[in-house]
Formats: structure tokens, C-alpha cells, sequence
């Protein structure tokens, strides 16, 4: 009997270390051929080009865009009053397939002078055009817009992670978009607790997940529709043009918001 009950506690041991080695390995190999490239290096905006509306390209209007203690800020505390001045902080290079990920919060009151639906209200634009091409008083890039909101007054819904599209279409189950904006599928956050957005871009399939929840998916998006004529001449040629690539920019609509972990891994 006491041989028997050795057998039995050697095969345990045996099973159980072997277990535990081929998981690390699996962890190990599962990992090694995709990581994540931080786009943000916690220190300066090095690799990021401003774009303010009303200004020329590299020009940080006012030093909107301010990094602190590791975080990227909208900061508006040099502002008397905010008119037009919607900015775009773009990562130098652009991206295909890819998956983003970084976590952001709304601080603070907006800016005087801000339009009221851009309270708690910007953006991680992707597929967008070049810096370069942008003019002078130009709004917003073409591009695709994952919407991140905040909610401002008590049960008033704001879902993050929705959908805005200027000067671009969708396929959403098959039928295209022509609407602006989409509301996504996620709660209201009222508060200023820091949120993960992530963004997977997957050829010509692409899906918003705030906190880890899927909140949109859309496919197939082209250059065309509002907005486009507020655009370069350069652009507006391309109209119905299918979108498989572009640059990432983060937005500045009024109201302070800071991002962190700004990491990408491309497939």
C-alpha cells in the first residue's frame, strides 16, 4: 500500500511540473512574435506633429499639447477663449493593421468659449490624411473617429466609443453610413477614473472596445460625404477611394482631457 501511494504521489509531482513548463512555454511562444511599441515615450511629444485649425502644422497653439508626470494634456489654461481652435496631435508615421490601446480621462471644466456638445468630448482619430495635407483652417482630418465622451449632467447618456465619421463613409451589417456620428454600445462615465480604448484595425474591419467591452464594428471605410469640402484639393480627388491606411492623431475639442499608455502592436 505504501508503494502504491508513492507511485501515485511521484505521477502527481511528475504531471504537475510538467503542466506548469509546457504553460510557460506556450505563454512565451504566444508572445514573442507580437509586442507592444509604446508610441508615447512619457517624457515630450517627440513623434507627434501638432495641428491646430487656424494655424500651421507644428504650431502647439498656446502649448495645448503639454506633457506632465508621464501623461499627454489638453491643456487650455493659456486660453482666454476658445473659438475655433480644434487641434489634432498626429504620431508621425502611419499605421494598417494594428491594434491601439491607451487609457484617457476628461479633467477639469471645459474651455471658455467651448460649444456645448464639445463638453467632455473628444476623440483617437485613425485612418486619418496626412498632417501635411491638412490647410490651414481646417477643422478636422478625413478620417475615422473613435468618439470618447464623458457624461455632464445627471443621467444624461454619453456612451464612449462611439463612431464619427468626417469626410468618410462605413458599412455597418451591410448597409452604408452616411450618418456623422454612430452611438456606441457603452455606458456613461460621469467621473474623471481613468478608461482603456482600444482599437483593433484588421484589414478593412475595424471595432472599438472601451474597457475591454466591444461597443462598435463597421467595415469597409472610404473618403466621402460632410466635411469633404472643407478639405485639401488633394484629398477631395479621392473621394470613394477605400480607406486600408492612415495616421493616428489625438483631438483637443475644448474640454481638458490627458492621455497615457499609448502602445500599438501591428500585425
Amino acid at each position: 500500500m505504501k508503494h502504491f501511494l508513492k507511485i501515485i504521489v511521484f505521477i502527481v509531482f511528475v504531471a504537475f511540473f510538467s503542466c506548469k513548463k509546457e504553460t510557460k512555454n506556450t505563454s512565451l511562444k504566444a508572445g514573442s512574435s507580437k509586442q507592444w511599441k509604446p508610441l508615447f515615450n512619457g517624457k515630450n511629444l517627440e513623434g507627434w506633429i501638432p495641428k491646430i485649425n487656424g494655424y500651421e502644422l507644428n504650431n502647439n497653439y498656446k502649448n495645448t499639447f503639454q506633457v506632465e508626470n508621464g501623461v499627454i494634456k489638453v491643456s487650455y489654461d493659456n486660453y482666454d477663449n476658445f473659438t475655433d481652435q480644434f487641434g489634432h496631435l498626429f504620431y508621425k508615421t502611419p499605421f494598417s493593421n494594428y491594434k491601439l490601446r491607451l487609457k484617457y480621462r476628461f479633467v477639469g471644466e471645459q474651455a471658455t468659449g467651448g460649444k456645448s456638445w464639445a463638453a467632455k468630448n473628444s476623440g483617437i482619430m485613425i485612418h486619418c490624411q496626412s498632417p501635411e495635407t491638412m490647410l490651414l483652417k481646417q477643422a478636422f482630418p478625413i478620417s475615422l473617429e473613435v468618439q470618447l465622451l464623458g457624461g455632464v449632467k445627471k443621467d444624461e447618456l454619453r456612451p464612449s466609443g462611439s463612431l464619427c465619421t468626417p469626410g468618410t463613409h462605413v458599412v455597418m451589417e451591410g448597409n452604408q453610413i452616411t450618418e456623422h456620428c454612430v452611438t456606441a454600445n457603452c455606458k456613461t462615465y460621469y467621473g474623471e477614473e481613468w478608461i482603456t480604448a482600444e482599437v483593433i484595425v484588421n484589414k478593412d474591419s475595424i471595432k472599438h472596445y472601451i474597457d475591454g467591452k466591444l461597443v462598435m464594428s463597421y467595415s469597409k471605410p472610404t473618403i466621402g460625404g460632410e466635411f469633404l469640402d472643407a478639405t485639401s484639393k488633394e484629398v477631395q480627388v479621392k473621394d470613394g477611394q477605400l480607406l486600408t491606411s492612415g495616421y493616428i492623431s489625438l483631438q483637443s475639442e475644448s474640454h481638458p482631457i490627458e492621455f497615457k499608455n499609448i502602445e500599438i502592436i501591428e500585425f
